[in-house]
C-alpha cells in the first residue's frame, strides 16, 4: 500500500523541510495496492497516511490556515500537488486545480445619514441606525411601505410582496423569518432558512423596484437592541478585525440600493400612519401563511445616504476529478468535499484546526488516493467523481457557495455531495458549554466513542440509506441533528448544495471543547475511528457513482420534521 504523504515533523525545520520530504517520498513510489471486495483499494486508506498528512496540515508552520494568508495558499498548493501526483485530472479554472473567487469585505466611509418623517433632524450612524455591510454606496429618498419579513421563497409558495408594487419606495422589513423557534416551521424548522438572509431580502426588494431597504427587529420574538452606539461600533469597528467578515463578491456586486438596520423607535414612527403598531404588524407577518403582502404606511418618508467601501480578497478552492467510464453516466458527478481553512492566529496563539477541518481535508485526499489506485489498476467508476477542498468555509461556506454559482458540471447533473467536516474526535458537550453548544444535550466523549453524526438525512433519505448500507465498518451512525437549534445543518459545506437541489450529507463526529480553540491539535485525533469514517465515505461514494438510480431530494416544505 502506497502512502503519499508528508513526513511528520515535530522538531522544527519548518514547512519547507516537511514539504521536501513529501515530494521525495511521492516521487519515489508507484501506485500499488491490493483490491478489496467492496470499493477498490478501500484498505489503502490507513491511519498512518491520514495521520502523517494531518500532522503536516495542522502543523505550527501552517499557522491556522486563515483565509487570504500565505499559509492557506501553501496548503492549497500542497493539496494540488498531491492531486497531480496521483494523476487526477484538474477540475478548476483554465485546466488548473484552482477555482479562484472574490471575497468581499467592507469599511464605512464618510457622510452616512438617515432622515425619517417626524423624528427630527437627520441622524448619523449609531443614533438609532447603522448601515448594513452589503449596502450600495448611494442615496435615495421616498415613501416607505411595510413588507413583512421581506421573504420570497418560491419553493414554499411564500411571497411577502404578493406581486404588489414597491417601485420608487423604501421597504421596511423584519429581521429573520416566520416560525423562527417552531420545529414544525416550513422554513427549515428551527434551522435558519436561507431565504431569511438579509442580502437575499435586499435583492428581492431591489428586483421589485424598491429604492432602498430598512431592517428592524422582529419585535414579537425578541427585544429591541439595547445600545445602538455599541451595535454600530460592533458592525463597524475602528480597528480592523482579526478575522474579517466576508460575503461573496458575486453576491454583493448585484446590490445597487442602500440598506440599513434601524431601531424600533424609528420603525414605529414609520408605521404610525398605518393604524397599527410595529408589534401588531409583526404578529400579522408571523401569521400570514403565504406572505403578508405590502402594507401602505401613509405619511412615511425616508432619506438615506450610505457610503460603504467594498474591498476584495481572493479565495481559492482546490478541485480534481476522475472521469466516469460509462458514456451514458460520465456527465453525472459525485462530489466528495471538505474545507481547508481555519481561524489563523491571535498573537502568539495558533488555532491549528486539526479536526476542523484538517481531518476532513486529509480524508478527501485519502479517498482521492484510493480512486487513483483503482484507475491505475483499470477500475474506473461509472460516474465522474470530483474531489473538492473548499476555501472560506469558516467565513460562511463561501467557497462551496461559489462553486454552486460556477459548477464544473451542471448542478442538475450532480448526483450527490458527501461532506467531511470534523471527523476526527468524539462529540463531547460539557455542562458549562453555553452558547457554543446551544441545543445539544450534555454528553461525554466516551458515550460517542463509536458514533458518527450524519446530517442531511431528512433531506435525502435515499442517500442516508446508502450510507447505512455501506457501513460495514462498525460505526454507530446517528441521525439526530437536522432540526436542532444548534443550526448544525447549515453550518458546513453540504448546505449550499442542499439549497441548490443536490442530495448532500455531512459526516461529522461532533463538537467538543477544543472546537475553534488552540487545543484542536493533531495529537488529539482519534485516527482509528477517523480511518473507518473515511473508508465509509469512499465506499458510499463508489456505490453512488456505480448505482443505476440517483438519490432523490425531499422538496422543501414536505420534509419530515425530525
Amino acid at each position: 500500500t502506497l502512502i503519499l504523504s508528508c513526513s511528520r515533523s515535530n522538531s522544527g525545520g519548518g514547512m519547507s523541510r516537511v514539504r521536501s520530504s513529501f515530494c521525495k517520498l511521492a516521487a519515489a513510489v508507484l501506485l500499488t495496492g491490493c483490491a478489496d471486495t467492496g470499493a477498490p483499494f478501500n484498505s489503502s486508506i490507513t491511519e498512518s497516511s491520514l495521520s502523517d498528512d494531518l500532522y503536516f496540515l495542522a502543523s505550527p508552520e501552517m499557522r491556522g490556515r486563515l483565509v487570504g494568508s500565505p499559509e492557506i495558499a501553501a496548503a492549497s498548493e500542497w493539496i494540488a500537488d498531491r492531486f497531480e501526483m496521483l494523476g487526477l485530472e484538474p477540475a478548476g479554472d483554465d485546466g488548473s486545480y484552482y477555482q479562484d473567487f472574490d471575497l468581499a469585505w467592507f469599511s464605512l466611509g464618510a457622510s452616512n445619514l438617515l432622515s425619517i418623517t417626524g423624528v427630527g433632524a437627520a441622524r448619523r450612524p449609531g443614533d438609532g441606525w447603522t448601515p448594513i455591510n452589503f449596502s450600495a454606496s448611494t442615496s435615495a429618498a421616498g415613501p416607505v411601505a411595510f413588507a413583512g419579513f421581506g421573504i420570497v421563497e418560491p419553493r414554499l409558495g411564500y411571497d411577502d410582496y404578493k406581486n404588489q408594487d414597491v417601485r420608487g419606495k423604501f421597504v421596511l422589513v423584519l429581521e429573520r423569518e416566520p416560525g423562527v423557534t417552531d420545529p414544525s416551521s416550513p422554513f427549515d424548522g428551527v434551522v435558519t432558512a436561507e431565504a431569511s438572509r438579509t442580502w437575499r431580502k435586499a435583492l428581492s426588494a431591489q428586483e421589485r423596484g424598491a429604492i432602498g431597504i430598512l431592517f428592524v427587529r422582529d419585535v414579537h420574538n425578541r427585544p429591541e437592541t439595547g445600545d445602538w452606539q455599541q451595535a454600530h461600533a460592533s458592525s463597524w469597528p475602528e480597528e480592523p478585525r482579526r478575522v474579517e467578515r466576508f460575503l461573496l463578491g458575486a453576491w454583493v456586486e448585484d446590490i445597487t440600493i442602500p440598506a440599513a438596520q434601524i431601531s424600533v423607535e424609528l420603525a414605529e414612527a414609520l408605521v404610525s400612519g398605518s393604524g397599527s403598531t410595529l408589534e401588531e404588524l409583526s404578529m400579522a407577518s408571523e401569521e400570514a401563511g403565504e406572505g403578508l403582502g405590502v402594507i401602505a404606511l401613509p405619511g412615511a418618508e425616508a432619506s438615506l445616504t450610505v457610503n460603504v467601501e467594498r474591498h476584495t480578497v481572493t479565495g481559492r478552492n482546490v478541485l480534481a476529478m476522475v472521469e466516469g467510464s460509462d458514456p451514458d453516466l460520465r456527465d453525472e458527478v459525485v462530489i466528495i468535499g471538505a474545507h481547508h481553512d481555519h481561524d489563523g492566529t491571535d498573537g502568539e496563539t495558533i488555532f491549528p484546526g486539526a479536526d476542523d477541518d484538517g481531518s476532513g481535508t486529509v480524508g478527501v485526499m485519502g479517498v482521492a488516493g484510493a480512486y487513483a489506485r483503482a484507475i491505475e489498476a483499470g477500475e474506473r467508476p461509472r460516474r465522474s467523481v470530483i474531489f473538492a477542498v473548499w476555501d472560506a468555509e469558516e467565513r460562511g461556506l463561501l467557497g462551496a457557495w461559489y462553486y454552486t454559482l460556477r459548477p464544473l458540471f451542471p448542478l442538475q447533473s450532480t448526483v450527490a455531495k458527501l461532506n467531511l467536516d470534523m471527523i476526527g474526535r468524539h462529540q463531547e458537550v460539557p455542562e458549562d458549554g453555553a452558547g457554543r453548544f446551544r441545543g445539544l444535550e450534555v454528553q461525554s466523549a466516551e458515550s460517542n466513542s463509536n458514533a458518527t453524526n450524519i446530517l442531511g438525512y431528512s433531506r435525502t433519505p435515499d442517500l442516508a440509506g446508502q450510507i447505512e448500507a455501506a457501513n460495514t465498518f462498525g460505526l454507530e451512525l446517528k441521525m439526530r441533528y437536522d432540526n436542532n437549534e444548534s443550526n448544525l445543518l447549515r453550518r458546513s459545506d453540504h448546505w449550499p448544495f442542499l439549497q441548490n437541489g443536490v442530495p448532500a450529507v455531512w459526516f461529522h463526529t461532533g463538537l467538543h471543547p477544543d472546537y475553534h480553540r488552540a487545543g484542536d491539535t493533531p495529537d488529539r485525533i482519534e485516527y482509528e475511528k477517523m480511518t473507518r469514517i473515511v473508508r465509509l465515505v469512499h465506499q458510499t461514494s463508489w456505490n453512488v457513482a456505480q448505482g443505476d438510480v440517483r438519490p432523490s431530494l425531499q422538496e422543501m416544505g414536505s420534509r419530515p420534521r425530525s
